[in-house]
């Protein structure tokens, strides 16, 4: 069997809800998974929940629950998120899960008996909100840290180490060779400034119990439990054992994880979907821990900017959040996965506002996408019964080269210029009508023929965006192609090419795709 085009999310951290962060780096992910289906690709989704850590044990002794309990009522609302967003995943991955323990354990053994691993006491600085030790490199001027990192205290303790300083050379050389391998550019240049310009300090990997009770046990040192971010980086490799890759099975001699399951090939990843700023676990540490164990590195890790609200950060003490599913339940799901892709780059940062999004809903989907085909099959309806006559190629040109520009910007990993490209497709079809008026050639029957040419045009360049906007509104996507009345599903990008209607086809019912609406509160 052929090896999966394999699409990962960061997996994200249970200790509170949903917020648009987290939709967002999911909803590009899902547009860039359904491109490749509908570009051939047998494809793995991969996204989850990262659940063990100091904060999740604080906050669930908060609410008096177990950590375990803790978790499994959080996870009940996350574990819907993918549904909600019309997410197309292949798996959804708990880190609690024994799956991922044994397989977490099986590469903290591997790393011991090869040396990569050794043990000393450290005293420095801890921040128990970003848990993670911290240096003098990490104060500000006035000697304080900053209010990201939360209470830092003093802190001594004896823990396991694993080696990164050797690996510091070839990691550079392979960031460089690679191009792509951290998108977009800019953050490829900033992971390349930090490792050209500081010494790589080797990474603490374990936590002592009598601190951290919860987290997976180290199984060479029962008094400690795994480092949170060396637990969850795993993850990418953990689902995939599960099931049955080879590559992975073979290089931590894990038979029995892989025993009685069709082996499914996914390894390496070709693209992790990350924040920005966990782009140095990701793009640093990850890389040196596959080559340790054995492993090839992923293609490409794609790192997102993140979104303010109003030109300010969003904060739950200011109230000035943006809840996903509200605006969902509010406007539906594919007005939210439109605006979110085609508000903002990859890489940049966003802005969200209630006016952006209510008026990108009603110039761009109401009265561009939802209008042209309202207007387009009404017309096929009302002139002549629903029913294509004759075959015309006036847009075919275009078509095509919005087809193309579409999947050569989806490859490239480039949601927002893909949408953007396709979009000058619908305003070069409503342009259409109003330069060939169908309304009024419907009154002379001398122009029978141009009339029967210009439905055509029209219907056919619905059908063709049908299949380009799949990836990014996936449920419009199948409307449209309900209301031309084809029993099929717009996922196959080979459909995008022209001609796809047959004369004497008839079209389905039609009815609006987006409704308008009077008193937009889509953040709320």
């Amino acid at each position: 069997m052929a090896k999966s085009f394999y699409l990962t999310t960061a997996i994200d951290y249970l200790n509170g809800q949903p917020h648009l962060g987290h939709a967002y780096e999911k909803i590009i992910t899902d547009v860039l998974a359904r491109a490749q289906i509908s570009l051939g690709e047998r494809v793995f989704f991969l996204t989850g929940l990262d659940e063990h850590g100091q904060k999740v044990q604080q906050a669930a002794m908060a609410e008096g629950k177990s950590p375990q309990a803790y978790c499994d009522d959080l996870a009940v609302e996350w574990r819907a998120l993918p549904g909600a967003l019309n997410l197309r995943i292949s798996d959804f991955v708990r880190t609690t899960e024994p799956r991922h323990r044994r397989v977490v354990q099986a590469v903290l053994t591997k790393l011991e008996k090869e040396g990569h691993f050794y043990k000393a006491e450290h005293s420095g600085f801890y921040s128990a909100r970003q848990e993670t030790f911290l240096t003098e490199k990490d104060r500000l001027q006035d000697g304080s840290f900053d209010p990201f990192y939360g209470e830092v205290i003093a802190l001594t303790e004896e823990n396991y180490y694993f080696k990164l300083a050797p690996h510091q050379d070839w990691l550079i050389r392979h960031i460089e060779e690679n191009p792509s391998f951290v998108s977009p550019e800019h953050r490829r240049n900033e992971v390349l400034g930090f490792l050209k310009n500081n010494k790589l300090e080797d990474l603490c990997v374990t936590r002592p119990r009598s601190r951290l009770g919860w987290g997976i046990p180290v199984p060479f040192a029962p008094d400690y439990v795994t480092y949170v971010w060396f637990d969850a980086l795993v993850n990418y490799i953990s689902v995939p054992a599960d099931h049955g890759d080879p590559e992975v099975c073979a290089a931590l001699a894990l038979p029995a994880a892989c025993e009685g399951v069709e082996p499914w090939e996914v390894w390496p990843a070709n693209i992790h979907v990350v924040g920005k700023d966990i782009l140095k676990f990701h793009a640093v540490y990850w890389p040196i821990m596959l080559k340790a164990i054995g492993l090839s590195l992923p293609t490409r890790i794609l790192a997102h900017g993140w979104w303010q609200r109003d030109g300010q950060r969003m904060s739950k003490s200011t109230g000035n959040t943006v809840d996903p599913l509200a605006v969902v339940a509010e406007w539906g799901i594919d007005a939210f996965r439109y605006y979110v892709v085609r508000e903002l780059a990859i890489g940049s940062d966003g802005n969200w506002t209630d006016a952006g999004f209510a008026a990108r809903y009603h110039s761009e989907l109401a009265n561009g996408l939802g209008n042209l085909v309202n207007r387009s099959l009404s017309m096929l309806h009302r002139y002549r019964d629903g029913v294509v006559l004759r075959k015309s190629d006036d847009l075919a040109a275009e078509a095509a080269s919005a087809a193309s520009e579409t999947a050569s910007h989806l490859r490239d990993c480039q949601p927002q210029a893909a949408l953007q490209a396709l979009w000058s497709l619908i305003t070069r079809a409503n342009q259409y009508v109003d330069q060939t008026a169908p309304f009024k050639l419907a009154k002379d029957p001398t122009q029978a023929i141009r009339l029967d040419e210009v439905l055509y045009t029209l219907v056919e360049t619905c059908r063709v965006l049908a299949v380009l906007l799949w990836p990014f509104i996936p449920a419009t996507a199948e409307k449209i192609y309900a209301q031309l009345g084809i029993d099929a599903a717009p996922d196959e990008f080979a459909r995008s090419s022209w001609g796809g209607l047959k004369v004497g086809h008839k079209i389905g019912p039609i009815a609006p795709l987006f409704p308008r609406k009077d008193q937009p509160k889509p953040g709320s």
